[in-house]
């Protein structure tokens, strides 16, 4: 048995990892990824996943998952996780390039930027997000790029950011691909950027299926979809090899299959998630996806960004209530939320009862809007 080793990254050089994350992938050691600027969560990792301890060896990386609150999960990724996942991408986007990293290396899609770099055999540029994500800065790494091809991961904020600034628009058009993932896009801010030239291909996945398997609703390749009463459930060889810290958590019941928490549909083949399915709100016996408001809420004007949570009522069990950023007013919203009732996206019953207008919405993770926050605004 080898032993599970702190992996420190520095997000001032998260280049500096590579010779460990290329030892990783030959099978030559277990790396748990901590982020070197921040002594909290490094503790909490260490400490829920046993850093230091025996692990089996066939373990290269034990990625922590995030969440607003609780002790993060470990997903077990093998050499052959990481890999097949590395490849499968590069197969989907039409060839191997050139990756900038632009997002925390000690999380699975900052660190997939890496591992693809070195499945690709190209040298990554990064960003330092150190003090969060400066246009001028993803300007200019972009202008170090030397590929003919040249790919990006960005958490929707970022985009959004980058769409605001010219020089972010032009360093966004140098990609042939822009992967996005980690939060809901904007259906909005999509559309900008199709008409400005910028090929966004939107993700699903997570740290138990070695990021991102689901490609703009289409498995990429070796990957499966399946809706099981509901649930989507994916499998492939990039599907993890269950939790360091609960290894015999139901997620994994099904050899080769990671059941996810989120509900949704196959249409055509094609994956259109409904929204997770631990978010339910139940508000007069009736139970709503909070997505399906988002939605509606974030194709309004001058909407950047929403969340619709349930908060305790005397009458209705909860209260279905929704915060926002952006220059939209709340007469904007209402107006919105009739336009989406009369179009019969919405139901009048799903009407927020509550709406605040926030300078920002709380986060947890790169770009994840904390809902337990939200809850506290209201």
């Amino acid at each position: 048995m080898s032993m599970l080793r702190v992996l420190a990254v520095n997000p001032h050089n998260p280049a500096a990892i590579l010779p460990d994350l290329e030892a990783a992938l030959a099978g030559q050691t277990s790396l748990l990824p901590v982020p070197l600027h921040d002594a909290a969560r490094s503790s909490i990792l260490r400490a829920s996943q046993r850093a230091g301890e025996a692990i089996d060896p066939s373990i290269a990386l034990v990625v922590g998952t995030s969440g607003s609150t609780g002790t993060p999960k470990g997903a077990q990724l093998t050499p052959g996780n990481l890999i097949s996942s590395g490849e499968a991408t590069h197969q989907y986007l039409g060839g191997a390039g050139q990756w900038l990293l632009a997002m925390p290396a000690h999380h699975i899609a900052g660190l997939q930027v890496l591992l693809r770099s070195l499945i690709a055999g190209t040298t990554p540029v990064f960003v330092d997000v150190t003090d969060g994500f400066d246009v001028t800065a993803f300007a200019t790494s972009t202008a170090q790029l030397s590929s003919n091809r040249a790919y990006t991961s960005l958490v929707p904020l970022q985009l959004a950011k980058a769409m605001d600034d010219p020089r972010g628009i032009e360093a966004l058009q140098r990609f042939d691909a822009i992967l996005v993932g980690g939060a809901a896009l904007n259906p909005q801010l999509a559309d900008r950027a199709r008409k400005a030239g910028i090929n966004v291909v939107t993700t699903y996945g997570s740290s138990e299926t070695a990021g991102g398997c689901v490609y703009n609703g289409e498995p990429i390749p070796g990957a499966q979809v399946d809706i099981r009463d509901g649930r989507v459930h994916l499998g492939g060889p990039m599907i993890a090899h269950g939790y360091r810290n609960a290894p015999d958590h139901e997620a994994f019941a099904t050899p080769g299959w990671f059941a996810t928490s989120d509900g949704g549909t196959l249409i055509d083949g094609h994956l259109h998630i409904t929204g997770r399915l631990d978010t339910i709100i139940d508000s007069g016996g009736l139970k709503l996806h909070p997505e399906v408001v988002e939605h509606v809420l974030l194709a309004i004007p001058g909407v950047t960004g929403a969340c619709v949570v349930g908060i305790p009522h005397p009458r209705l069990g909860h209260a279905i209530v929704a915060a926002y950023e952006g220059s939209a007013t709340i007469g904007d919203i209402m107006d919105g939320l009739d336009d989406a009732e009369e179009a019969g996206q919405l139901a009048h019953w799903q009407f927020p009862k509550d709406i605040k207008q926030v300078t920002a919405l709380p986060l947890i993770g790169p770009g994840k809007i904390d809902r337990r926050g939200v809850v506290k605004l209201f």
